[in-house]
């Protein structure tokens, strides 16, 4: 039974971390700049994220979860104008010399990434529903922290996979500087979107 748990929790952080989106796009920048263990500790960083709203929304903490959803446009707002912010300063940098200051890099990787992961607060809810429908209403405080032990291994895991074989690719200064500036625009652009959707009202 809990090794069971353990597994469906495990392709639930797979299937959560693997979307591209904004992190990945920083996790790959940074696995080329700075190494694969800055990378890594920049997908650690979301996933630690995943793995709080996950505790709010699986230990059915309402008040805080409610408190987070309501909050979600000001977090939203936050959130796109960090992607914006980002994008310009990653765009205009010039090529990074890779490996340089590798420690303070990806203790910045972690906390930047944790910061932004936690402006989508609706991932709450996302948790909540897939606890539920795994049965963690009758399982317990044990059960839940079953599945969130599973959903963080399977999202380092993605993570680990996704660096290593980034890591992979040589880099030259041209090439440094060709991914600054596709970073820097597809993260303007994730800002906009981000933005963008707090203007647009959602249909019923």
């Amino acid at each position: 039974m809990s090794e069971d748990l353990l597994f469906k929790s495990i392709v639930l952080g797979l299937s959560i971390a693997a979307p591209v989106g904004p992190i990945s796009v920083l996790c790959i920048r940074r696995t080329v700049v700075d190494g694969r263990a800055a990378g890594l500790v920049c997908g650690l960083g979301a996933a630690t994220a995943d793995a709080v709203y996950g505790a709010l929304g699986g230990f059915a903490l309402n008040g805080i979860s409610v408190w987070l959803v309501r909050g979600r446009l000001w977090m939203a707002l936050a959130g796109g104008a960090f992607l914006l912010y980002l994008g310009v300063k990653i765009f205009r940098s010039p090529a990074p010399v890779t490996g340089a200051n590798s420690n303070s890099s990806a203790t910045g990787a972690y906390f930047s990434t944790f910061a932004l992961a936690l402006a989508n607060p609706l991932t709450i809810l996302l948790f909540a529903a897939a606890f539920a429908g795994m049965g963690a209403g009758v399982m317990g405080y044990r059960g839940v922290f079953t599945m969130l032990t599973g959903t963080f291994v399977g999202s380092a895991v993605w993570w680990l996979g996704l660096t290593s074989v980034v890591g992979l690719v040589p880099a030259s200064p041209s090439m440094l500087v060709a991914i600054n500036r596709v970073s820097g625009l597809l993260l303007v652009g994730f800002g906009l979107y981000a933005l963008a959707g707090l203007f647009i009202p959602s249909g019923r």
